[in-house]
């Protein structure tokens, strides 16, 4: 079963593929089968041409594990990997060449 534990779309910037991104979605995902369990954190620069673009596009994104193993979900994992997911998604946006206005959220966040 693959559950987003936290979602959110901040302003950013990047160019990528001869178009500038101006938003980008930070993601942690759980995905659990027969008793494993694997933590990803996604980053995905996307257009936001106005207010009301969300079109995600995929080409932008960069992802990394952060843990997989045997195992369920558990809260102070999670907590743990909130605490440093934005040191984490600032090092897979660099890695791209991008930043992520942290101050400028484009939606609450979402917590599954």
């Amino acid at each position: 079963m693959t559950i987003n534990v936290y979602e959110q779309y901040f302003g950013a910037h990047i160019e990528w593929n001869g178009d500038e991104r101006k938003g980008v979605r930070v993601c942690l995902v759980s995905d659990s089968c027969e008793g494993n369990i694997t933590y990803t954190l996604q980053v995905n620069f996307f257009p936001h041409r106005d207010k009301e673009d969300f079109g995600i596009s995929y080409d932008a994104l960069s992802e990394k594990v952060l843990f997989q193993g045997k195992g369920r979900r558990s809260r102070k994992r999670e907590e743990a990997f909130l605490s440093t997911l934005r040191d984490e998604a600032d090092s897979l946006a660099s890695a791209l060449g991008g930043k992520i206005d942290w101050d400028d959220p484009l939606i609450e966040a979402r917590r599954g």
